[in-house]
């Protein structure tokens, strides 16, 4: 079992080279998104990453219950590909209000930091291999605005986190790989 990270800006090349990496595994590949198509730039970007895609892999759309979806399957013979956690994030922290069936409405802040804590029990428990993408998003300039600093600080808390339980981390910049741990 291999947990790992895959870090990067917008357009860096993380996806693909996460891809690539799931696909030389030769195992099972369960591919889980994190997008919702809110708008037609979003379409347009599911619809980019789903072409890069074939049939090897089965799909799981997972906006919100990330932790529920890898624990789901995760199997020994299985490569989950989680692309990506800042999206999720995003999800998480700018919903009103998140619908849960066995509970009703929660608000989008409390049910963050259960997500949160629910992923990184999941990422400790899995039972095959994990590849988990996301962006890095704190290395330009500091955000006028307190709602985007918030966002920043956050996605930055959650990739720290997620580093910390991984077997390995690789950052990508302009489609190269460089190995930050592991």
């Amino acid at each position: 079992m291999t947990r790992m990270l895959v870090i990067g800006g917008a357009r860096s090349g993380k996806s693909a080279h996460a891809e690539a990496l799931a696909l030389a595994s030769g195992r099972r590949l369960v591919y889980v998104a994190t997008a919702q198509s809110g708008d037609e730039e979003m379409a347009q970007r599911i619809a980019h990453h789903r072409a890069r895609r074939d049939q090897a892999w089965t799909t799981v759309e997972a906006p919100i219950a990330l932790a529920e979806a890898i624990a789901r399957h995760s199997a020994p013979d299985t490569v989950v590909l989680v692309d990506c956690l800042t999206v999720w994030l995003s999800n998480l922290l700018f919903a009103e209000r998140i619908e849960f069936p066995e509970v009703g409405p929660i608000e989008a802040p409390a049910v963050f930091h259960a997500q949160r804590v629910a992923l990184l029990d999941a990422l400790a428990n899995v039972q095959g291999d994990v590849i988990l993408v996301s962006n890095e998003v704190g290395q330009g300039i500091i955000p006028t605005g307190a709602v985007t600093r918030w966002y920043v600080d956050e996605a930055g808390r959650l990739n720290q986190a997620i580093a910390a339980v991984c077997d390995r981390a690789v950052l990508v910049v302009a489609g190269l790989p460089l190995q930050l741990k592991g």
